[in-house]
């Protein structure tokens, strides 16, 4: 975790405890009262609390009996069923509850010096980028001297429910946390990247192999300190909260706590296990592997006990990956990203970038511009640029949305529709596109209204231009972009149209055309040795770009894309075909464009010729180019 923390209201944790020490008071939070624009948001909606504090509900309060558990808390009577899920997950790793509660053992009730306690506590959070450290007191609302929102299984013991006050706070309200993602506040306790998929559009339940490569993702994800939770979604005749024939609660987010592998018999057949938990701390699933099911004979006793499995009602079960498959619709994925060079798994390279967009009536200032279906307006969005130097190389991209849930009491708390789209780009592209022509569209993320989305894809050696959007145009909010590449990227956003007008422009010039070229492929050229063949591309007889060697080939597939800015507006565009060798380059042919504005813009396949003026001398094979140009040079 880095080193630098955000304060929340600027409210310093010490100097305020120290304060209420000295003046022998317990602390009272002005910033988030006990009262009832605390509880919500909504005027209408209202009930009759009275604010304790732990010493008021138990005789021996403390933040945790016996360390943490994923069974040490239950839901109350607000809708947060996915915040409490994400709680269940992240008590399974200490080393990443501990961020989140830190110096957890000085915030400790301690009965031999109840002078030292002053009623504040601190929590961190992982927001928009930064962790940000919240302050609140131990007020806690309740009925009839009991806690109702989360609360122990333990009645003397209050993380939960103060971990939920202060994630209450930076959201506005105790009401603003009313329905939710688990992947969400899963990001927020630990700074992962959120992963969502449907399980019955991957059709999972259905095709073994998916259903396996899903479950060595889910292991691998579990083994590597990552989070997973899971929910049914409502549908006709299931509506909300309706519990299902086999014991599940629809519309209900459930923590994934542990995925395994079991060999029965002789080690011929393989079982794959899931363990799930309820944040009710009840209802459990009744079909094959439930906690009194008869399948649980076929595992030894000591098998049984390594699992963990206990026969009681305490909302935790295990069922087959399978019938998880089958009966769950929605998972949320937390993937925690490794980018420490000290570890013995994959390091990844890590770049992150805040952006936002914005509207604007003039079209080159414009950055909502929407999503590729709005083809007049995609490009009028943040665009930035990344190289992929491996031959090939896997990215993982996260996009997310600020929290919007403070914006509830204005009624604007929905999430946005986003998602974003990678462009294969020119190899030597420095400023934003404005027209669509050579580029390649290779890869698009699923749009949804959820904070963050994810893509995880496999790129080519080049250049690419990455475009995050709204679903459509014209609606503001800010962004964190997360790029995860093996080698540095130099990921950056393009913000100028064109060259920049600088005093040497007035001495050397100013481009006066812009000049857009797509070399295709080559065929039938002269046959080679063991070397390779490389295209270059130059403007006036002077290289400017020179393509990777394509090797052992005679018709080499090159689609090599540059642009050039040129300050002469009349000079063509050389196109030349060499073989490269250790002792010497071969060359093997050019071919000459004219390269004006009103030359043809589809793709052509010209006949290779010598060098020389005028008509030069035929030689074997052929080059297939696109080529586009423009004397404006805000047009490509």
């Amino acid at each position: 975790m880095s080193s630098s923390v955000q304060l929340f209201r600027d409210q310093k944790y010490h100097e305020l405890k120290g304060q209420c020490l000295q003046q022998g008071r317990l602390f009272e939070d002005p910033e988030f009262p006990a009262s009832d624009e605390s509880l919500y948001y909504d005027p209408a909606v209202k009930r009759k609390v009275e604010w304790k504090r732990p010493k008021d509900l138990c005789e021996d309060p403390y933040l945790l009996v016996d360390g943490m558990s994923s069974h040490d808390f239950h839901q109350g009577k607000l809708g947060n069923c996915w915040f409490v899920a994400a709680c269940s997950c992240l008590a399974l790793r200490k080393s990443l509850w501990q961020q989140v509660i830190p110096d957890y053992k000085e915030q400790e009730w301690d009965p031999k010096s109840l002078r030292k306690y002053a009623g504040i506590f601190r929590f961190r959070f992982w927001r928009f980028g930064e962790w940000t450290e919240v302050v609140v007191d131990d007020l806690l609302p309740t009925e009839n001297g009991e806690l109702i929102y989360c609360h122990s299984n333990v009645r003397n013991e209050f993380w939960s429910a103060l971990l939920e006050k202060a994630y209450a706070k930076l959201a506005g309200s105790y009401q603003a946390l009313d329905g939710g993602c688990a992947a969400e506040a899963l990001v927020d306790f630990t700074g992962a990247v959120a992963d969502s998929l449907n399980l019955a559009k991957g059709k999972y339940g259905e095709v073994f192999f998916e259903q396996m490569k899903l479950f060595e993702d889910l292991m691998k994800v579990h083994k590597r300190g990552g989070f997973i939770s899971c929910s049914i979604s409502e549908s006709p005749g299931r509506p909300m909260e309706a519990e299902t024939e086999m014991g599940l609660i629809v519309g209900h987010a459930y923590s994934v706590t542990a995925i395994r592998k079991l060999h029965l018999g002789d080690n011929l057949q393989k079982l794959f296990l899931i363990r799930l938990r309820n944040p009710w701390g009840k209802k459990e699933w009744h079909g094959a592997w439930s906690d009194s099911s008869k399948e649980w004979k076929k595992i030894s006793d000591s098998e049984r006990k390594n699992l963990g499995l206990t026969v009681e009602n305490d909302g935790e079960f295990w069922m087959t990956f399978e019938d998880w498959c089958k009966n769950f619709t929605d998972v949320d994925i937390c993937r925690t990203v490794n980018t420490s060079f000290f570890s013995f798994q994959k390091t990844w390279e890590k770049e992150m970038i805040y952006g936002a967009w914005a509207k604007h009536p003039e079209p080159l200032l414009n950055r909502s511009g929407g999503c590729f279906d709005n083809r007049e307006t995609f490009l009028q969005n943040p665009q930035y640029l990344f190289d992929v130097k491996k031959a090939k190389d896997k990215v993982l991209v996260s996009l997310q949305q600020e929290d919007r849930r403070k914006y509830k009491k204005e009624g604007k708390g929905d999430n946005i529709t986003i998602g974003f789209d990678i462009l294969k780009v020119e190899d030597n592209r420095r400023y934003r596109l404005h027209k669509l022509t050579v580029q390649e569209r290779v890869a698009t993320s699923p749009y949804s209204n959820t904070r963050s989305v994810f893509l995880s894809a496999s790129l080519q050696q080049g250049r690419y231009v990455l475009i995050p959007t709204t679903y459509i145009p014209g609606v503001p909010t800010k962004f964190i972009l997360r790029l995860y590449t093996d080698v540095p990227s130099k990921l950056r956003e393009l913000k100028a149209d064109r060259p920049e007008m600088t005093c040497w422009s007035l001495l050397c010039g100013y481009p006066r055309r812009v000049i857009q070229i797509k070399v295709h492929l080559a065929e039938g050229l002269q046959k080679q040795d063991r070397s390779g063949v490389v295209n270059t591309i130059g403007v006036t007889g002077k290289t400017h770009w020179r393509s990777p060697v394509q090797h052992n080939t005679t018709s080499p597939e090159f689609n090599t894309q540059v642009i050039f800015y040129s300050k002469d507006k009349d000079s063509p565009v050389t196109i030349q075909v060499w073989n490269s060798r250790l002792l010497g380059d071969q060359f093997l042919g050019q071919a000459v464009l004219a390269a004006s504005p009103g030359e043809p813009r589809e793709q052509q396949r010209l006949r290779l010729r010598g060098r020389g003026a005028g008509e030069a001398a035929e030689l074997p094979g052929h080059i297939s180019v696109t080529l586009l140009s423009s004397h404006d040079l805000a047009e490509l």
